[in-house]
């Protein structure tokens, strides 16, 4: 299950206005900077699978750092492994996730 708060981080309320490419930058620095990965965020494409091989082979501990920067930046929170699956796939699910929350 997603749900969704006021985000904790300020310019919560700002981020509604942003747009698409904007958002999807935004969570690709979180992600270098969150998991302190070994690429850039430039590198990191918009549909690049997070987990396995093929992506940038991120774990169950890089998953759970994830949904708790998604809560504390977006205000998403993720309660259930199988949405968390769904979420987590790519920079582009993520940011779905963050749009598909209702403006605050």
């Amino acid at each position: 299950m997603v749900s969704f708060e006021g985000g904790k981080e300020p310019g919560y309320t700002q981020r509604a206005l942003m747009n698409e490419t904007d958002l999807r930058n935004e969570i690709r620095a979180m992600l270098v900077e969150t998991l302190m990965l070994p690429v850039t965020a430039e590198e990191i494409g918009d549909d690049r699978p997070l987990f396995g091989p093929e992506g940038l082979g991120l774990d169950s501990v890089d998953a759970l750092q994830l949904v708790v920067a998604l809560d504390k930046k977006y205000g998403v929170k993720i309660t259930d492994q199988q949405v968390a699956q769904q979420v987590l796939r790519s920079v582009s699910t993520m940011a779905a996730a963050v749009t598909a929350r209702p403006p605050t």
